[in-house]
């Protein structure tokens, strides 16, 4: 009661299911009816109301707007889908889970800038989504479905993956679907798998490490004189990725750690340190030791209602 009134009166009732005056603004039964036989008339059935409004204004006519046309087909019924070219469909959204190394893997190419303004070379990079692991990598000067099947199948062949099951997670570019390139991945036995057309963000795992890449305080600013010399650099940050780097979303150890099953041993001996801390000063714990575990599974574009229902069980749990 003290939010619906104000000054001694009742504000206005701002539900949604609210009862509403009716828009001065509102076209009447008849004037609707005008708009509709004009739109179905024989001159103006195979036009779109942003071809019929201006050559009614050209005769002198205004009958309605451009949005009102829209409006009023739509809520008739009448806005389809017209002309030879397919309808547009909704693409699902692409997901994947792992529970373990070597079962999806996410690549993508970016540019490394060149010293000369408009010169790039091209950093083609596999990750796995499991470890965050960069288990491939190269640079190359152009960007085409041959480097990217050299660079799978150095990569399927010095995991040792020829013949297991393996995604393959990828954005809609060209080097992505020629043919060299799917030929390989059937050769090699790996199910491809892309983002929804225009979607930046279905591919999140290597969009995320093309920034760490590229904002890493060594970067070289002016761009790289070649392609031998871009290539030393990326051997060095994949050495650093993978060995030195305690990654944040894998209970902050190595790509290369978990990769190798060696993280489990890892946080449960720091678990099992902190625990012992806490025996010794319970007092500076206000509750328990930090969590030091990792997801057991990862997933690549999770879905919404997935997504809800692990909320809800962390929750009730």
């Amino acid at each position: 009661m003290q939010r619906w009134t104000g000054a001694g009166d009742v504000r206005e009732d701002r539900r949604k299911e609210a009862p509403r005056p009716v828009p001065v603004n509102k076209l009447s039964d008849e004037e609707r009816q005008h708009v509709l036989v004009i739109v179905n008339s024989k001159e103006f059935r195979s036009l779109p109301p942003s071809q019929i409004v201006p050559t009614l204004a050209d005769r002198g006519e205004y009958v309605a707007s451009e949005s009102t046309m829209y409006r009023l087909l739509h809520e008739e019924g009448q806005q389809q889908h017209r002309g030879p070219c397919a309808k547009p469909e909704p693409r699902p959204l692409t997901s994947h889970e792992a529970k373990g190394p070597n079962q999806v893997w996410s690549w993508d190419i970016t540019w490394l800038p060149g010293h000369i303004k408009g010169t790039f070379w091209y950093l083609y990079l596999i990750l796995d989504i499991f470890s965050r692991k960069i288990v491939g990598w190269e640079v190359w000067d152009r960007e085409t479905s041959t480097n990217a099947a050299t660079l799978i199948t150095r990569a399927v062949l010095a995991e040792k993956l020829r013949g297991s099951p393996l995604v393959l997670h990828s954005d809609n570019g060209s080097p992505m679907k020629g043919a060299t390139f799917l030929t390989t991945l059937q050769k090699l036995g790996v199910l491809t798998s892309y983002s929804r057309p225009r979607v930046s963000n279905d591919n999140p795992y290597s969009e995320a490490l093309f920034r760490t890449c590229k904002y890493r305080a060594n970067f070289p600013s002016g761009g790289f004189a070649s392609p031998e010399e871009a290539r030393i650099w990326v051997a060095s940050f994949v050495r650093w990725y993978n060995k030195e780097h305690h990654h944040s979303s894998i209970g902050f150890v190595t790509p290369h750690q978990r990769h190798a099953g060696e993280a489990v041993a890892i946080l449960a001996q720091r678990a099992a340190l902190y625990a012992r801390a806490r025996t010794l000063h319970p007092e500076r714990w206000r509750s328990g030791t930090r969590n030091w575990t990792a997801p057991e599974v990862v997933w690549l574009n999770p879905e919404k209602d997935r997504s809800t229902d692990v909320a809800t069980k962390k929750k009730s749990s």
